[in-house]
């Protein structure tokens, strides 16, 4: 076993292994000049990501970063998968988890400008504590 957290997990493999035969037709399409081959390889290679998604969100991958050693095995099963994973694209995208919540730093409606060409951009903080700073300059 390797000294790091490799990722190895049924997910990935399994996503390897789809997007592999996907690849093959694909390379068997384009040296036969058979574009249904070409596209059928590619539709197998957009099918391995959402088998590796998919496998992902029913806790058959990992989360982001390094693993505890005791899970670094293929058979262990993420049990926080079903919350979804802080930072994880794939979890946001699920509709799980949550990002980072933050002040966040809008646009105000209106702009000033004198006819010159420069225009002052306002911003309003919304989510933030009051006399937070924002914008250029802020620490």
């Amino acid at each position: 076993m390797a000294l790091y957290d490799e990722g190895h997990t049924v997910a990935g493999w399994t996503g390897v292994a789809v997007a592999t035969v996907g690849t093959t037709v694909t390379g068997l399409g384009v040296c036969a000049g058979a574009g249904a081959l070409v596209g059928g390889g590619l539709v197998i290679v957009a099918v391995a990501a959402l088998v590796t998604w998919g496998l992902h969100l029913a806790g058959w991958g990992k989360p982001p970063g390094v693993r505890p050693r005791g899970e670094w095995g293929m058979r262990v099963r993420d049990t926080a998968a079903r919350s979804g994973h802080p930072g994880c694209l794939g979890c946001r995208l699920a509709g799980r988890g949550s990002a980072g919540r933050s002040a966040l730093s809008v646009p105000a409606p209106t702009v000033a400008g004198d006819g010159t060409g420069m225009e002052e951009h306002r911003a309003a903080l919304v989510g933030g504590a009051a006399g937070a700073d924002v914008g250029r300059g802020a620490s």
